[in-house]
């Protein structure tokens, strides 16, 4: 890895010597420019705006337009020249808790190496850091603009991440961003509730290794099928859109969290829901009441006279078929009790909710 920057970092009457080395490698697509006429590559040249000639790289060299056309020639030893201590130096200027910098000011992270005689001193900042669980707030020059930055223990290497501006951040009170007071986006206690348990299914221990770019590999794996098939110089249309027609419905976010919960089924969602106090226990059947009704309806039938074998035994078998039927009779009508019961009971905490929503 080659460094980008030699310099020291500057910390009371301490000089760490070190090296800077760029800490991301990105891997976007490499799509170049075609003529779409015979699919030729484009390129661009540097050429003289004066006389339209191009002009080599070893005659150019750089200015500051200081008037319309007037300009203000400076070279790599001028810009170095204007401060020579802030082009050479990581100046640290506080020590603060990592979690004041809020995320949004985080811009480029690079890596800080010892320097040549840089090892001991290098340790002992990293070990500050990580003893005190501060982040070094300091100043550095890259390239032609001093950045504020971040020194950050990641590890056992030093992280310098350098931080926009104040004035380089955009202010959101342009947008339209809810109020937690809003009655519009009021949120009611069971959505939270359940946000909460979808939140906590869904929570796993970070491991940056199972995160890759998965469009850069479908567009790869567009372009080996388009190999495949021949049809490298087919340039595809897009399809008409179809006009989308607009919606008064009302999304009902706890159906969409209910379905996204059966998506991510979890001990503790599933058990943060069963939790409900809202929710009361269905009604439960009971036989009792067929029972007893069994029991009034059911009169003693006459003694049958003992004349035969054959006559006593139809007597019980009669007394039998009647008993059946009249609880088979009663059995429905305890069954419907119970379910108007059940219904006028869901119906009632149902205009409850929504008298409290």
């Amino acid at each position: 890895m080659r460094s980008m920057w030699k310099g020291a970092i500057s910390f009371g009457l301490v000089h760490i010597p070190v090296d800077m080395y760029t800490a991301v490698d990105s891997k976007g697509l490499d799509l170049t420019m075609l003529d779409r006429r015979d699919f030729s590559p484009v390129g661009f040249k540097r050429y003289n705006k004066g006389n339209g000639k191009e002009v080599a790289w070893d005659d150019i060299v750089k200015g500051y337009e200081y008037e319309d056309g007037e300009y203000v020639v400076l070279s790599d030893e001028d810009l170095r020249r204007a401060n020579p201590e802030a082009t050479q130096t990581i100046d640290i200027q506080a020590f603060v808790n990592a979690e004041d910098v809020p995320l949004i000011y985080y811009d480029q992270p690079y890596y800080l190496a010892p320097g040549k005689g840089g090892t001991k001193v290098y340790a002992l900042l990293r070990e500050t850091l990580r003893e005190a669980g501060k982040i070094g707030i300091a100043r550095v020059v890259i390239r032609v603009k001093q950045h504020l930055a971040a020194l950050v223990c990641v590890g056992d290497t030093i992280v310098l991440n350098t931080l926009r501006y104040p004035d380089e951040m955009r202010d959101a009170d342009e947008l339209k961003i809810p109020s937690p007071s809003s009655k519009t986006a009021a949120v009611t206690v069971k959505e939270l509730k359940m946000a909460m348990a979808l939140v906590e299914g869904m929570s796993e221990d970070w491991a940056p290794e199972q995160y890759h770019d998965t469009y850069r590999e479908d567009v790869l794996a567009l372009v080996k099928k388009k190999i495949k098939a021949r049809q490298t110089k087919t340039i595809t249309q897009p399809e008409p859109e179809k006009e989308k027609r607009a919606s008064g419905k009302v999304i009902d976010l706890v159906a969409l969290l209910q379905a996204s919960l059966g998506k991510k089924p979890a001990k503790a969602a599933l058990a943060a829901l069963d939790d409900d106090d809202d929710d009361d226990p269905p009604p439960r059947k009971s036989r009792k009441p067929a029972e007893d009704e069994d029991d009034d309806d059911d009169a003693p039938a006459p003694r049958a006279r003992k004349t035969s074998g054959t006559g006593s035994r139809s007597g019980a078998t009669a007394k039998s078929t009647r008993t059946a039927a009249s609880k088979a009779a009663a059995k429905p009508a305890a069954k419907k009790a119970a379910a108007k019961k059940a219904a006028a009971k869901a119906s009632a905490k149902a205009a409850a909710r929504r008298k409290a929503a």
